[in-house]
């Protein structure tokens, strides 16, 4: 564990440079709250103009500090905060948060200031700038001048906060409180100057007190140490949730101009959140949701939840979100049945369906209890979520003791719905370790997350073996033709279809006959990358008439594209397979394979996949799974009637191709197969277009 984020986290001592006697004012935050949510440690206020604040000395500059602090909050402007930055690092303060803003969001002055801020730091780490600071409600210590901090009693937790955002940490930290959801330690990194997410994830990873990391993400510095400290994270069972900003144009060019952090393609960080485990919250609801969910360490085994209700109206609200992420809410078996009905007198319970109505379940918190424990111990289900009626609202604290009481025994997931507008019920479950929700998808988010959680497996180190060595010293840099291009995936052991170059209308008749039947006509260009846009395409063309269409082909394409072609590629004609898309794409994430639906529906249809590549090409296993997400995978396995397509000789290629991309490294810039065509069992496949961009 770094000594440094430690002593951070948890400072015998704090000296508060820029401190002011006024509590109303943000620099007088920092001192009042500190005394009033009970830090035991020397606060040490640093102010020339005061004597004493908030009742403690206050000290002319830090050389006059009675000893060097564990941590210094800087309170002063842009202008002036490296100046008591190196004050402290000069006295030995292993840490400094420093709040304030006009530093790299603000444009190249504020950048000049970053620079002076970190020269001033030296040895000492940095929180910040443009920072809220940090909260450790495990230890009472409030580093912040968040005006959440106005509330009177947070409720300590084993949920870990980062975010780079610091108005989000104050949001995250009132809404848990109002909603009785227990937090650890909240850290806001906002300009990240020194100390970043990553950080702050290694960190937490090895922090007794937390289970569950949540993160609010603008974007990533250092993708390698976040992706490190991640994966540490899930090794050691901590889950990483992250509600990641940025999926729009609108909401990328916000989050980059806040925080100047790097900027990826959406999808890549999808790519990089699976690889490494974490969660991706779908709405800024689910970071608190889902790790509120997944903090109870319940396991859930399957996709069976039984919605126990006695308002019909909201059990089906739930049962139908499920069902729409893919769980399954079926009737209890006989025996569970059973139990059920030996539980109450009368006809009241509607035991033959789920939802299940237990009409007065509501009304009695004993047959509420009851009715839970049969579930939970049910063979027919893997989940159990609660609906928490209008008839609570007479009696939460019987009802959330009902709830709570039917814990031990399982470990199942259990959640409530809390169907009418009542908080304080929410409050009170969540408080006695039962997740609960005030919307019905909220109960899907949760489970979805900890079925998520469930599948993912660690990536396997050294699963791939490395290609062997291929010489392409002969390729030219740049942009090759396409000619050029399947040579270099041939050489790596992508099959490709058969092909001749050629320039002209006689060389064209020679090759179609020499490769026989109907052949597919092309330009070959290095310049021109969309062929068909200028019409330089021809599929089904006959030997005899190649030399003719090879003759308007050139016409048409110089009157389109303003360049008339020298080369033509003639190739075989491959029918009767399914077209795909395989290409390598690089980002300030990484690099990454990507596979989806090819031909010239690719760019419509957007049915792609990616996976973040590994240092030796992806594995057999890998690569299969990246065919399998594919929404049009069906057509591939034999739909309504199909051939069955050689899904094992597309794999292969797959791998040969990640492992051509892993072996060139820095040398590919960019890498295409459009269309790769999978051929029916045992046919193999064939690459029937390539583009490659090479690095000097």
């Amino acid at each position: 564990m770094n000594d440094a984020i430690s002593r951070l986290l948890k400072p015998r001592s704090v000296a508060v440079i820029g401190a002011s006697a006024d509590p109303a004012k943000t620099a007088g935050r920092p001192v009042a709250y500190l005394t009033k949510h009970g830090f035991t440690g020397a606060i040490y206020p640093v102010n020339p103009r005061a004597a004493e604040i908030g009742g403690l000395k206050s000290y002319p500059d830090v050389q006059s500090l009675p000893e060097a602090p564990d941590v210094g909050i800087v309170l002063l402007g842009a202008e002036r905060a490296h100046e008591a930055v190196r004050e402290l690092a000069a006295r030995g303060t292993s840490a400094a948060i420093v709040l304030a803003s006009g530093y790299t969001e603000v444009g190249e002055e504020g950048a000049r200031r970053q620079q002076q801020l970190m020269d001033a730091a030296g040895r000492m780490r940095i929180l910040g700038p443009n920072t809220i600071g940090l909260v450790n409600l495990t230890d009472n210590i409030t580093l912040s001048a968040t005006g959440a901090l106005e509330m009177e009693g947070f409720q300590a937790g084993h949920i870990g906060v980062v975010s780079q955002s610091g108005g989000i940490l104050g949001a995250l930290l009132s809404r848990a409180a109002a909603r009785g959801i227990g937090l650890s330690k909240l850290i806001s990194t906002s300009n990240e100057v020194d100390l970043d997410l990553a950080d702050f994830v290694d960190h937490l990873a090895d922090d007794e007190a937390t289970s569950v990391i949540a993160l609010y993400m603008e974007g990533l510095r250092h993708p390698a140490k976040f992706r490190a400290a991640a994966l540490k994270a899930a090794r050691q069972g901590k889950q990483v949730v992250v509600f990641k900003v940025g999926r729009s144009e609108a909401g990328a060019t916000a989050a980059v101009s806040h925080t100047g952090a790097l900027a990826g393609a959406d999808r890549m960080y999808d790519a990089l959140f699976r690889e490494v485990g974490v969660i991706r919250a779908q709405s800024f609801a689910d970071l608190l949701d889902i790790p509120a969910t997944l903090a109870t360490a319940r396991v859930l085994r399957g996709q069976r939840v039984a919605v126990l209700t006695s308002t019909g109206g909201a059990g089906t609200l739930v049962a139908d979100s499920l069902g729409s992420a893919g769980f399954e809410t079926p009737a209890p078996d006989a025996q569970t049945a059973a139990t059920l009905r030996a539980l109450q007198s009368g006809e009241h319970a509607v035991l033959d369906r789920n939802p299940i109505d237990v009409t007065l379940a509501g009304l009695q918190p004993a047959l509420l209890r009851g009715a839970i424990k049969a579930l939970l111990a049910s063979p027919s289900y893997d989940a159990v979520v609660v609906i928490v009626g209008s008839s609570g609202l007479a009696m939460p604290d019987l009802m959330a003791d009902a709830i709570h009481d039917s814990l031990p025994g399982s470990d199942k997931p259990l959640l409530a719905y809390v169907s009418p507008h009542a908080p304080g019920i929410a409050n009170l479950l969540n408080q006695r370790g039962v997740p609960a929700f005030m919307a019905p998808e909220s109960c899907t988010s949760a489970l979805a997350a900890m079925r998520e959680r469930a599948l993912w497996a660690a990536p396997a180190a050294g699963s791939a073996p490395a290609a062997a060595a291929v010489g392409i010293d002969d390729l030219p840099h740049g942009s090759l033709d396409e000619a050029q291009a399947k040579q270099l995936f041939a050489r790596f052991g992508v099959p490709c279809v058969r092909e001749r170059v050629v320039a002209n209308a006689q060389e064209a008749a020679h090759a179609a006959r020499e490769l026989g039947g109907m052949v597919v006509l092309k330009i070959l260009s290095s310049e021109i990358t969309h062929k068909s846009d200028v019409g330089g395409v021809a599929v089904n063309v006959d030997a005899e008439l190649v030399g003719a269409r090879l003759e308007r082909m050139a016409v048409d394409v110089e009157s389109r594209a303003g360049v008339r072609p020298r080369q033509f590629l003639v190739q075989e004609m491959v029918s009767g397979g399914v077209e795909l898309i395989l290409g390598f794409h690089r980002d300030p994430l990484g690099c990454a394979v990507l596979l989806g639906m090819g031909g010239i529906t690719a760019e419509l249809l957007k049915d792609t996949t990616l996976r973040m590549l590994p240092a030796q090409g992806l594995s057999r296993e890998q690569a299969g799974a990246l065919v399998r997400e594919l929404k049009t995978w069906p057509l591939l396995d034999g739909f309504r009637g199909r051939p069955v397509c050689d899904v094992d000789a597309l794999v292969s290629a797959i791998v040969c191709f990640s492992q051509m991309a892993a072996a060139l490294g820095d040398r590919l810039v960019e890498a295409e197969i459009n269309p790769i065509f999978v051929l029916p069992q045992g046919q193999g496949v064939r690459a029937a277009d390539g583009v490659a961009v090479l690095a000097p």
